[in-house]
């Protein structure tokens, strides 16, 4: 249930610098962003898929790290990142 190469590709190119910047904290969270979106949809439909839901959390955790990392670093990039994702309404 991995991003299919050509979302990863797309993500990579509208979050970050270039194709490759991967390491960006952005592009992570956003990468994160649909990998838990994902996750989240096969949850619904499978309720009794436990080791989906704690990787489900795992992500969770993940995202809500690298966010509180940014926001701590750059406030405004934090900012506009929560935004573009749809993130905390």
């Amino acid at each position: 249930m991995a991003l299919t190469k050509e979302k990863t590709v797309a993500t990579v190119s509208t979050f970050g610098a270039n194709e490759k910047d991967t390491g960006n904290t952005k592009v992570q969270v956003a990468l994160l962003t649909e990998r838990i979106k994902q996750l989240t949809e096969h949850c619904k439909q499978f309720k009794k898929d436990k080791s989906a839901s704690r990787s489900l959390l795992i992500l969770v955790g993940q995202r809500r790290k690298l966010l509180k990392y940014l926001q701590r670093k750059d406030l405004e990039t934090y900012r506009s990142l929560i935004k573009e994702l749809g993130l905390r309404k």
